[in-house]
């Protein structure tokens, strides 16, 4: 009897504990689509609403409806993945996964044409005081770390707790540019470290809720969220002190002479 007891409460836990992860990825998943949102509001998403500020603020070039579009696919995939293992459809979840990594492939290339439309313009990144060359390396940058945690996360897809954090920090990367737009005056607060603004470092708020996770769930840090949080922390202040290099600028003005005007 006391085994039965025992097993018993062995499965309610494991189902417990499988449901309370379930509702934190969805709930994580949910944060980052609705910091997107917040930022892109009025220049994307309720662009008819706010016409005078989405003339003012928003990308000219037709070209950012389609990077919008594939944009916003990608963080609904990410709102739905976790969602539909949670209802137990496993199944359906492997097959949106394939289209998944084609859709990562599409973002990867839109989003570094995007940055270098957006370099090449006359005046810039839309409300980036930074001279456009030395800023390109910001998005540049998230292409390159988004791409990187989404290769992992695929080439680790048996491994549904390495799998999981790899999604989850490739997003992170991401949101940057929407909360780069966040209509809040704090926004633009300056801090003491080269590299790392306020926008940086509500990026940064988001590995929160992954370090708390695992010291909950498993009582220490599971390696992809200690090493690929650090690196992308670390990106920060590096992409930073490369944007003002010859070598980088160079670069860059050959990159932005590659996309068409």
């Amino acid at each position: 009897m006391t085994t039965r007891a025992g097993t018993i409460s062995a499965a309610t836990s494991r189902r417990a504990r499988w449901s309370a992860e379930h509702r934190y990825y969805v709930a994580f998943a949910a944060a980052l689509a609705a910091a997107v949102l917040l930022g892109f509001a009025r220049t994307f998403f309720l662009r008819p609403w706010y016409p005078e500020w989405a003339r003012a603020h928003g990308a000219p070039e037709t070209f950012f409806y389609v990077h919008g579009v594939v944009f916003v696919g990608w963080f609904l995939l990410l709102l739905v993945q976790p969602s539909l293992v949670a209802a137990g459809r496993v199944d359906l979840h492997r097959r949106l996964g394939q289209l998944g990594g084609g859709l990562a492939v599409a973002m990867v290339l839109v989003g570094t044409v995007g940055a270098l439309i957006a370099a090449g313009r006359p005046t810039g990144f839309m409300d980036v005081p930074a001279p456009p060359l030395q800023f390109l390396t910001v998005p540049l940058t998230i292409m390159v770390l988004f791409g990187t945690f989404v290769t992992l996360a695929l080439l680790n897809r048996r491994d549904p707790q390495t799998h999981k954090r790899y999604m989850l920090l490739a997003s992170i990367a991401l949101v940057e540019a929407g909360v780069a737009r966040w209509p809040f005056g704090f926004m633009e607060t300056a801090l003491p470290v080269p590299g790392i603004g306020m926008i940086e470092l509500c990026v940064d708020l988001f590995l929160v809720p992954m370090v708390v996770w695992d010291l909950v769930s498993r009582r220490r840090l599971h390696p992809v969220t200690l090493w690929g949080g650090l690196a992308l922390i670390a990106s920060q202040p590096l992409r930073f002190l490369l944007s003002g290099t010859h070598a980088w600028l160079a670069f860059a003005g050959w990159a932005v002479s590659l996309v068409p005007r």
